[in-house]
C-alpha cells in the first residue's frame, strides 16, 4: 500500500496523510452561492474535492463529506462592503431571495448529477444555520476576539496571533497595500464582519445585537463544526477561497475552540478558458448544459476537468473535451471487448494476466497517493487497457479480473456510468421530478402515487441520501 501523501496549503508542503481516526475522514467543502448557474471554472474544485473523497474510499476510508450552500451574506466584494450576491440576483429578477436559492441550489444539483459527483452527506444552508452562527460570535465576543459596535460584530484580527499563515498575508502587508474603503467603526482596517446591520438587506434575523445578517466567514465555521465537531481532517476550495474566506474562517474556529481547526487544506487551481480567465465579459462561463447543448457529453467534461493537477491551472478547450471523449472510448471499447468474454465459466487464469491486474491497480493506487497525481494514475489506466486489448484469447475469468481492475480504477474517475442515465424514458424522468416537487410541497399523497405509477412502468425511483434536491432513476431487474 502506497503512503497517502497530500499538499497543505497550510503547511506549503507535501505532508504525509494520517487521518484524525483511524478509518475515518471529516471532509469539508465550500460549496456554491446560489445567486447564478454554476459553470465550469466552479465545478473544477467541486470536482477535486469529489476526487479527493472517491479515492480515500478506494483506500478504505469512511467518508463524511459536507458541503455548505451560502443562502445568504456573501457580498459582491468578498470582504463587508457592497451587496449581498442572491439579494442581487432577486432584485434582478425580481423574486424573493428564497425562491432565488431554491432554484439555483437546483442548478447546482442537477449539473453536479450530470458530472457524476457523489452527493455530500449533508448540505446545509446559510439561512438555516442563523442560530449556530449567532452562538459562535458570542463567543468570539466573551472571549475578547471580537467587539460590538451599534448593531455591527467585528472580528479583532490583531488579536489572532496566527492570522494570515494559510494565505501568507501578514498584517503589515496587507495594511501597507489596503484597498479596503476605510471603515470608522473598525479598530483595525483588516477587521472582518461577523454580524452585519443594514436596513435595505432583505433577510434579516434577530440577534443580541439587534436585527441583521451574518457576514459570509463565520457561516462556514459554524455549520462545519456542527456537523463535523471542531476538528476535521480536510478543508477545500477554490484557490481564490484562500483569502480572504479561509484565513477568516480559521481564526473564527480556532479562536471559539482554542483548537486546530482543519489539519489538511486542499485547493484547486483556476481554470481557464482556451488560454484565458474566465469572466462573464469574455462570455466564456460555459454552464455543464450549454456544453451538452452543444453536442458535448456529461463524462467527457468530468474527464477533462479532472485530468490536469488539481494544483496547476488547467486551460479547458473545446479540442480538449474531444480528446476526453477518445480518452473515454478507448476504456469503454476495451471494457466491451471484455465484456463478451466474460460469459463463460470460471477456468484458468495467467500468472501475467493477474500481474497486470495488480500492476494496474498499484500504478494507479501509487499516483494518486502522491497528492492527486491524476497524469500519473491515467497513465497507468491507458498502460492496462493497451496491454488488455491484446488479450484476445482472454478466459473468462481472465476478462473478469481485468474488468474488476478497471470496475475499481473507474470507482475513482467516475467516467464510465454516463450511459446508464441515458437509457431512462423522458416520461419516467419528468415522473420523477414531479414526485421531487410534490415532496418539497409537501403533497405526500401525490409523491406516493408517482412512485407506484413509476414502478408499475418498471422503474424505480431512489431519494439521494443527505438532502432532498436530488434523485436518481433506474430500472429495476
Amino acid at each position: 500500500m502506497s503512503e497517502i501523501r497530500f499538499y497543505n496549503t497550510f503547511s506549503k508542503s507535501v505532508e504525509a496523510f494520517e487521518p484524525l481516526e483511524s478509518g475515518k475522514v471529516k471532509l469539508y467543502s465550500c460549496g456554491p452561492t446560489v445567486y447564478s448557474h454554476p459553470h465550469i471554472g466552479n465545478f473544477r474544485s467541486f470536482l477535486m474535492a469529489d476526487v479527493l473523497k472517491r479515492f480515500l474510499e478506494f483506500k478504505g476510508f469512511s467518508v463524511n463529506h459536507v458541503m455548505n450552500i451560502t443562502d445568504v451574506g456573501h457580498l459582491l466584494d468578498d470582504a463587508d462592503e457592497g451587496a449581498d450576491k442572491l439579494e442581487e440576483a432577486a432584485r434582478k429578477e425580481k423574486k424573493d431571495p428564497l425562491e432565488i436559492a431554491k432554484f439555483y441550489i437546483d442548478s447546482f444539483m442537477a449539473a453536479s448529477e450530470m458530472l457524476n459527483i457523489k452527493p455530500a452527506d449533508e448540505y446545509p444552508r446559510a439561512t438555516e444555520h442563523i442560530d449556530e452562527m449567532i452562538e459562535m460570535v458570542e463567543t468570539l465576543v466573551e472571549k475578547g476576539l471580537a467587539y460590538v459596535v451599534g448593531h455591527n460584530v467585528y472580528y479583532d484580527v490583531t488579536k489572532f496571533a496566527d492570522y494570515g499563515k494559510l494565505s501568507g498575508n501578514t498584517l503589515d502587508d496587507l495594511n501597507a497595500g489596503a484597498r479596503i474603503e476605510v471603515n470608522d467603526e473598525k479598530k483595525n482596517p483588516q477587521d472582518f464582519a461577523l454580524w452585519k446591520h443594514d436596513p435595505k438587506h432583505i433577510q434579516q434575523w434577530d440577534s443580541p445585537w439587534g436585527k441583521g445578517f451574518p457576514g459570509w466567514h463565520i457561516e462556514c465555521s459554524a455549520m462545519s463544526t456542527k456537523y463535523l465537531g471542531e476538528q476535521f481532517d480536510f478543508h477545500t476550495g477554490g484557490e481564490d477561497n484562500i483569502f480572504p474566506h479561509h484565513e477568516c474562517e480559521i481564526a473564527q474556529s480556532e479562536g471559539a475552540s482554542g483548537k486546530k481547526w482543519v489539519k489538511y487544506w486542499m485547493h484547486g487551481r483556476f481554470l481557464l478558458f482556451d488560454g484565458e480567465k474566465m469572466s462573464k465579459s469574455k462570455g466564456n462561463l460555459y454552464t455543464i448544459q450549454e456544453l451538452v447543448d452543444k453536442g458535448f457529453k456529461k463524462n467527457a467534461i468530468r474527464y477533462a476537468l479532472i485530468s490536469s493537477h488539481y494544483r496547476q491551472n488547467y486551460n479547458f478547450t473545446f479540442d480538449g473535451l474531444k480528446a476526453a471523449e477518445q480518452a473515454i472510448d478507448k476504456i469503454s471499447r476495451c471494457v466491451s471487448m471484455l465484456n463478451e468474454k466474460v460469459s463463460g465459466d470460471s477456468d484458468t487464469v495467467r500468472d501475467e494476466v493477474k500481474a497486470l491486474a495488480t500492476k494496474a491497480i498499484g500504478g494507479f493506487d501509487e499516483a494518486l497517493s502522491d497528492d492527486l497525481n491524476m497524469s500519473k494514475a491515467l497513465a497507468a489506466v491507458f498502460e492496462l487497457v493497451k496491454e488488455a486489448n491484446k488479450l484476445s484469447d482472454a478466459t473468462a475469468s481472465e476478462a473478469r479480473i481485468i474488468l474488476e481492475a478497471i470496475g475499481k480504477i473507474d470507482s475513482v474517475l467516475g467516467v464510465l456510468e454516463e450511459e446508464k442515465a441515458d437509457e431512462i424514458p423522458v416520461e419516467i424522468m419528468n415522473l420523477a421530478q414531479e414526485r421531487k416537487q410534490a415532496k418539497l410541497n409537501k403533497d405526500w399523497a401525490r409523491a406516493d402515487a408517482i412512485r407506484d405509477e413509476v414502478t408499475e412502468k418498471g422503474y424505480v425511483i431512489e431519494d439521494m441520501p443527505g438532502h432532498e434536491y436530488r434523485i436518481k432513476v433506474r430500472m429495476l431487474k
